[in-house]
């Protein structure tokens, strides 16, 4: 089962008068990159949370996004900094002692200040709880994202295997044909200035040709290669480097085959196998 890196999961939960939301995404990334963006309350969790999302996610660019939207109660949200209103209040009775026309000020005007009014503080050991708990069920909700899109790369990636095993085929079929062709193409052109050919330094050249023209190898390779292939794609962890790797691997097979083509059909074999190879290579890129 493989998954993709790239997937977008929220989920929110409440905690008294806060509606507490967590935002998740993430895009294909070498390694595991985790980045946060956090409201300055809950900045004391940032360790905890990078340790839930590693312990789940191996590879990819991940970013942990946390806001939360305050419902006004009946009962009292803000509690009064005492002594911050002394203090204010000492200060402005300095202030007016040095001013000819004093101007009042209310109650309200006092509350505008910063620092008077404080919020009611939160319980830290339930809002951790709470908070840990939502972003646990963000990342199971992303992981079950990545596994639903790494379905569909593996079907895609499983048809386009097939594709090539049966171009593998058509080379393998074809390989009689060309060195049939070669034999013939040969022995017409000695024929045309020479009257008694020395066969048997004719064999010796078909012989030289075919070992230079021989693709079989390469074949053999690419069929283990695709085989690899769609064993690591049942494989369950993360699998996109080695896929990666695999891709490289087939492209060198397929360069090779069309450098030793000497037909055209064989050429154009070797071209549809690359053009495979490169749609596979791309959409590896997204897998875990």
């Amino acid at each position: 089962m493989i998954k993709s890196m790239t997937a977008f999961a929220n989920s929110e939960t409440q905690f008294g008068s806060l509606t507490i939301n967590c935002e998740l995404r993430s895009v294909n990334h070498r390694y595991c990159d985790i980045s946060f963006k956090l409201p300055e309350q809950l900045r004391f969790l940032e360790g905890d949370l990078r340790s839930i999302i590693n312990a789940k996610i191996k590879r990819g660019k991940v970013e942990c996004c946390f806001n939360y939207k305050k419902h006004s109660q009946n009962d009292q949200l803000f509690t009064i900094n005492h002594h911050a209103v002394k203090a204010l209040i000492h200060a402005t009775s300095e202030i007016e002692t040095l001013m000819q026309h004093p101007i009042g000020f209310s109650a309200l005007d006092v509350l505008a200040f910063n620092g008077i009014q404080q919020e009611t503080p939160l319980d830290q050991d339930n809002l951790k709880s709470s908070i840990l708990a939502l972003l646990v069920n963000t990342v199971e909700n992303i992981i079950n994202a990545r596994i639903r899109e790494g379905e569909k790369l593996q079907i895609f990636l499983e048809t386009h295997c097939q594709k090539m095993n049966d171009y593998v085929t058509m080379a393998t079929q074809r390989m009689p044909q060309v060195i049939s062709l070669i034999r013939h193409k040969l022995q017409t052109r000695i024929n045309e200035f020479v009257n008694t050919p020395n066969l048997e330094r004719f064999e010796q050249e078909i012989v030289f040709m075919m070992q230079k023209l021989d693709v079989t190898e390469e074949l053999e390779r690419l069929e283990t290669h695709i085989s690899e292939t769609q064993r690591i794609l049942n494989q369950q962890g993360p699998v996109g480097r080695r896929l990666d790797f695999l891709m490289q691997e087939m492209n060198r097979e397929a360069n090779t085959l069309g450098s030793k083509s000497a037909d055209q059909e064989m050429t154009q074999i070797s071209i549809e196998l690359k053009v495979l190879i490169e749609q596979m290579r791309e959409q590896i890129q997204n897998i875990e």
